[in-house]
């Protein structure tokens, strides 16, 4: 394994944008939270989309159940990235 590599495999197409930067530690932050915004904006509509395939195909007679839990594991797996993105776009507000 290469330094980096973890267990938990990304979505397929799905980019884990921190692993490149993290909006709070560059030099570059303006750039690097729009970019991260973009990023989320993709992500909750990839999330989006997939909740209506998984409706669509919930709701059709005989539909594929391996399928079904396959598009269910991909939409948590990028609720968990949209999380962690915006948990770089809070700033950190010591009390």
């Amino acid at each position: 394994m290469c330094p980096g590599d973890s267990d938990d495999k990304q979505p397929e197409g799905v980019i884990d944008a921190s692993r490149f930067f993290s909006a709070h530690e560059s030099g570059f932050r303006g750039a690097n939270e729009d970019a991260l915004q973009t990023r989320l904006a993709l992500l909750l509509q990839e999330h989006s989309d997939l909740d209506a395939a998984i409706l669509a195909l919930a709701s059709s007679p005989g539909h594929d159940g391996l399928a079904l839990a396959r598009l269910k594991k991909k939409k948590l797996q990028l609720k968990d990235l949209i999380q962690t993105l915006r948990d770089q776009l809070t700033p950190d507000i010591i009390a």
